[in-house]
C-alpha cells in the first residue's frame, strides 16, 4: 500500500467514525469530520500534509492513487 491510499483511507475512515459517533455518542464528535475536511483542504491548496511526513519515516512509498 502506497502514502496516497493510506491518507485516503485514513481520511475516509476518520470521517465516517466522527459522522457515526456524533449520532450515537455526543454530537460533539461533528467537529473532528470538520477537522479531518480542513486538513484535507489545506493539503490540496500548499501540498503539506503531516500524515505524509509520518508515513515517509515509517518507510512507505509514494505512488498512484488511482489507475
Amino acid at each position: 500500500m502506497n502514502i496516497e491510499r493510506i491518507v485516503l483511507l485514513v481520511a475516509g475512515f476518520m470521517v465516517l467514525a466522527s459522522a457515526i459517533l456524533s449520532v450515537w455518542h455526543t454530537p460533539e464528535w461533528i467537529y473532528l469530520t470538520g477537522f479531518v475536511g480542513a486538513n484535507l483542504m489545506f493539503s490540496a491548496m500548499t501540498g503539506f500534509c503531516p500524515m505524509v511526513l509520518i508515513l515517509r519515516k515509517l518507510g512507505f512509498k509514494h505512488g498512484h492513487s488511482f489507475k
